[in-house]
């Protein structure tokens, strides 16, 4: 069986290949990048290392050859990427790839208002139409995003947070990895759609007592609109361009779309989920 991960070069892909070649032997193992030089380290341990562009579909189907699964890993351009995922889709089917797992997210249905649903949803539909098998990795926010976040509040003094009462069941990169390497390597997975999340949920009070165990002096909450929060993190320096789309996610987690704790990490990726107090 061969298995094939995109945008392996990636922090995400990287973590994959590097649980999939303690897994598989190495002559099994294709990585897809626009950049074959960046795994030049992968090709040393025996993986075939390809090129592939989405943005040049009339090459995919030849970077899939051979391929019987993949990992698709979404790629970073938010809104301007499905008919990149449907061109990969595509030529994955043309080039006989039998199954597809895919980088999701949480519940992404209509009435959930982080901005990455619009991408996933249709990309989620394109791979139920495409008539390969699939599996949806509906991964939650990245606990290893949020080890900043503690710690300016931790050195402030205050937690700034648009999440009101929700939380979010943050979970690692790392564990990610470890559910797509169960999906690729195992069975029994072809038309399912996991929640893959860490072991808690994470409250604004939940992560202010983190920070607050981290410097040793009390953190408050402070509790503000999508509006504020938006100009409060453009005023800290983030783009204009990107600070809605943070925003979104607390609007998402308010709402409860991102509190699902699950056991898919250790049922599928078999090894324990890190909390995000361990990182932080």
């Amino acid at each position: 069986m061969t298995i094939a991960i995109t945008g392996a070069s990636g922090q995400l892909g990287r973590l994959v290949a590097d649980q999939l070649l303690d897994t598989v032997d190495p002559s099994e193992v294709v990585l897809l990048t626009r950049d074959p030089a960046k795994l030049a380290d992968y090709a040393e341990r025996g993986a075939d290392v390809r090129a592939a562009d989405f943005g040049e579909p009339a090459d995919l189907a030849d970077a899939f050859s051979g391929v019987e699964r993949v990992l698709l890993i979404s790629t970073d351009v938010v809104g301007a990427r499905v008919e990149g995922h449907r061109a990969a889709i595509t030529a994955a089917a043309k080039a006989g790839v039998r199954h597809i797992a895919y980088t999701s997210v949480p519940e992404p249905t209509p009435d959930n208002p982080a901005g990455v649903v619009p991408d996933h949803a249709a990309t989620e539909e394109a791979l139920r139409e495409s008539g390969l098998a699939w599996t949806m990795l509906r991964n939650n926010l990245y606990a290893d995003m949020q080890v900043d976040s503690v710690a300016q509040a931790a050195a402030s003094g205050q937690l700034v947070s648009n999440i009101g009462d929700g939380g979010a069941a943050y979970v690692t990169r790392a564990d990610c990895a470890a559910v797509a390497v169960g999906v690729l390597t195992g069975e029994g997975h072809e038309g399912k759609a996991y929640d893959v999340t860490g072991p808690q949920a994470y409250t604004a009070t939940d992560l202010a007592e983190l920070a607050n165990q981290q410097s040793g002096k009390a953190v408050e909450v402070v509790q503000v609109d999508d509006e504020a929060y938006t100009a409060g993190l453009v005023a800290a320096g983030l783009p204009e361009a990107f600070a809605p789309l943070l925003t979104s996610f607390g609007a998402a987690t308010r709402l409860g779309k991102l509190a699902t704790v699950t056991d898919v990490v250790e049922r599928v990726g078999r090894r324990t989920p890190t909390a995000l107090s361990a990182l932080v």
